[in-house]
């Protein structure tokens, strides 16, 4: 308590009711202090008739008791305008919706004549966590027939309340929080939390996404506004925002794409994963996996040997070299031996002698490898940089993983990472950036945001256009007479199937990697053994756009 007043809560709120029997109220009557220990009715629904004791003091402290208590008609009865101060009372009640409120009356003063007396109340709202309200307003009593009245002023519950006005909490809940790259709403403000919007389910993204939507908005944004008769809001009384503050992020994800991903990886029981961008931009347009995939973001940070996905560099590389073309016939043998590895093709198909762009779209292990053995030593390295799979950005909200792909003074290793085994690594999010850089022509930046810039730690230089060209053409044979001839049918599909062993080399991923148009994408069924369920998820999700 304080020295000179008392704090009134109502019993029936979430706090208890502190000092309201005994509190010492003190009251000035014509010049003198007199001490009076209050008996009021503090749990009673009170029937207008002022209390025992210094009359002023104790109906205004039924008053406040009602109010804080959301009582509207005990504490309109106690005023000289019931029908007023209950439609006023009642009103600022529902629209704060307040957990509890706290009213701290001060010294009440008594005029001369007897027939006026004047106070002042401290009033503190609790309008959910972390949403404080506190201010001061006067209170005035009148003598009447019936006994002491609170006159009736919208004053009476804040200062700057006017008649015809009530107050409004303005929260953000069901605001946009983040929204798609077309203005769809993907995620919104629940409680001060970002949750998915209606209709849209959470994918791998959804937790960096509201994370950041937190952090760049700030907690706590609300305000309590006074507004007039037809809700147009005359001023902001309290609160460090509204729902006009919290601008909603732009995100680069496409809510298209994003459904067609999550309903093509979640459309088979292998673990699956996919990530799509935008060439050019470098825009994430969907990132999704499987429940088979687990909960960590394994499309974003997972890194994978990338198998025959890999021979896109491979084939940069010796084109770069420039002692092959895409029409140089090589030997395409269904096994091939350097030093002491030997390696074969898939069940161990033989071509003979064909045109690298043939071996390509056939997936021949021992064209490729062959010709990898024979590349400088960070030829395949320096290839694979060219595509971005070296490189390393700061995406603001995740983290990402492309790939690594470093010198191999061995020819033996450089035989085995042409086909895309040995030490190389690779995540379906760096295999991404891959084929986007092969479509767009130049180095690609992955954004996730409008609002919010990737930095660029490592950078690149995408190959040269009479590089990239053929490649393109030899991409695009993979799909039209190659092995991933299931996508044909569905546009101007390029790309690259892959399936790489791992372990102990009876196990296999399977992958695609790919673009049509504006989406370039790449698909990762870990341990499937072949590359067949990439291919048919990547159709499914073409399909989908």
């Amino acid at each position: 308590m304080r020295s000179g007043g008392v704090f009134l809560r109502d019993r029936t709120k979430r706090g208890v009711l502190i000092g309201a029997a005994t509190a010492m109220v003190a009251v000035v009557a014509t010049g003198v202090v007199v001490l009076w220990s209050g008996s009021g009715s503090a749990d009673r629904e009170n029937d207008g008739q002022a209390s025992d004791g210094p009359e002023a003091a104790a109906v205004a402290r039924d008053y406040l008791l009602a109010f804080s208590g959301a009582r509207p008609g005990s504490a309109a009865a106690l005023t000289d305008d019931p029908t007023a101060a209950k439609a006023t009372i009642l009103a600022v009640h529902g629209d704060l919706e307040a957990d509890d409120v706290v009213t701290y009356l001060g010294s009440v003063t008594t005029e001369p004549d007897g027939q006026e007396a004047t106070g002042n109340v401290s009033v503190k709202w609790t309008l959910g966590t972390d949403r404080e309200w506190t201010y001061e307003t006067p209170i005035g009593l009148v003598r009447t027939d019936d006994g002491w009245r609170v006159h009736w002023d919208p004053s009476l519950i804040h200062p700057s309340l006017g008649e015809g006005e009530s107050l409004r909490l303005r929260t953000r809940d069901g605001t946009p929080a983040v929204l798609d790259r077309t203005g769809e709403t993907l995620l919104t403000w629940r409680d001060d939390a970002v949750v998915p919007a209606e209709g849209v389910t959470a994918d791998v993204l959804t937790p960096a996404m509201a994370r950041t939507a937190e952090e760049q908005s700030g907690s706590g944004q609300w305000s309590v506004t006074k507004v007039g008769a037809d809700d147009t809001e005359l001023e902001r009384l309290a609160g460090g925002g509204s729902e006009q503050d919290a601008k909603p992020l732009t995100a680069t994800v496409s809510l298209a794409a994003r459904t067609a991903a999550q309903r093509a990886v979640d459309s088979v029981e292998l673990p699956t994963m996919l990530v799509a961008l935008e060439p050019g931009s470098g825009d994430i347009l969907a990132v999704a996996q499987n429940a088979e995939a687990g909960a960590q973001p394994n499309a974003l940070t997972g890194l994978y040997p990338p198998g025959s996905t890999f021979k896109i560099a491979t084939a940069v590389a010796a084109l770069n070299e420039g002692d092959v073309s895409a029409d140089t016939v090589l030997d395409c043998p269904g096994t091939a031996t350097i030093g002491t590895r030997t390696i074969p093709n898939d069940g161990e198909f033989a071509l003979g002698r064909v045109p690298l762009h043939t071996a390509f779209a056939k997936s021949c292990n021992t064209t490729f490898g062959a010709l990898a053995a024979k590349l400088p030593a960070d030829g395949l390295s320096r290839a694979a940089g060219q595509l971005g799979l070296n490189a390393d950005f700061d995406i603001p909200g995740i983290s990402t993983e492309l790939g690594r792909a470093d010198p191999a003074e061995d020819p033996v290793l450089r035989l085995e990472e042409g086909i895309g085994q040995g030490e190389l690594q690779a995540s379906p999010f760096g295999l991404a950036v891959m084929v986007a850089t092969v479509a767009g022509g130049e180095a690609v930046t992955p954004e996730l945001w409008r609002d919010l810039e990737t930095t660029v730690n490592s950078g690149y230089e995408a190959p040269s256009e009479t590089v990239l060209a053929p490649v393109r053409g030899m991409m695009r044979e993979v799909v039209t007479d190659g092995t991933a001839t299931a996508l044909s049918g569905r546009g101007t599909v390029l790309g690259k199937t892959g399936t790489a062993q791992f372990s102990d080399g009876s196990q296999a991923h399977g992958w695609f990697a790919g673009y049509r148009e504006d989406v370039a994408f790449a698909v990762l069924t870990p341990g499937a053994g072949t590359s067949d369920p990439a291919v048919a998820v990547s159709g499914r999700f073409l399909d989908g756009l």
